[in-house]
C-alpha cells in the first residue's frame, strides 16, 4: 500500500499559476505510474493527467492540455503538477492518485491509491 500526501493548493487569479506536490511512502514509487484528478463541487471526479513509471510518457485531459504538466522526481518519491493560465473553471479539489501498473492511464478504476486531495480556488 502507499500513503500519499498532496500540498500547494491555494487561492490564485486568474491568469495565475500554482504547482502541486504529491509525496509519496509505503512502497516502491518509481515501480509505479501516477495521475492527478480533481473534483468541483457538485460534479464528479474527472482525469486531469498521468505519468507513467520512468515518466517518459504523460497523458492529459483536452481541457488541461498546454495549461498543465505532469512530472516526477523518483529520488523524491514526490510527483507534481504545474498549473499555469488558471481559469475559474480549473476550481476543484486536486487529488494524487498511484496504480499497480508502470504504464498510463486515464480512468478512476485504473488507479487503486489516493490522497486526501488539496483544495485550488481560480478566482476571476
Amino acid at each position: 500500500q502507499v500513503q500519499l500526501v498532496e500540498s500547494g493548493g491555494g487561492l490564485v487569479q486568474a491568469g495565475g499559476s500554482l504547482r502541486l506536490s504529491c509525496a509519496a511512502s509505503g512502497r516502491t514509487f518509481a515501480a509505479y505510474a501516477m495521475g492527478w484528478f480533481r473534483q468541483a463541487p457538485g460534479k464528479e471526479r474527472e482525469f486531469v493527467a498521468s505519468i507513467s513509471r520512468s515518466g517518459g510518457s504523460t497523458y492529459y485531459a483536452d481541457s488541461v492540455k498546454g495549461r498543465f504538466t505532469i512530472s516526477r522526481d523518483n529520488v523524491k518519491n514526490t510527483v507534481y503538477l504545474q498549473m499555469n493560465s488558471l481559469k475559474p473553471e480549473d476550481t476543484a479539489v486536486y487529488y494524487c492518485a498511484s496504480r499497480g501498473s508502470p504504464v498510463v492511464a486515464r480512468t478512476i478504476a485504473d488507479f487503486q491509491s489516493w490522497g486526501q486531495g488539496t483544495q485550488v480556488t481560480v478566482s476571476s
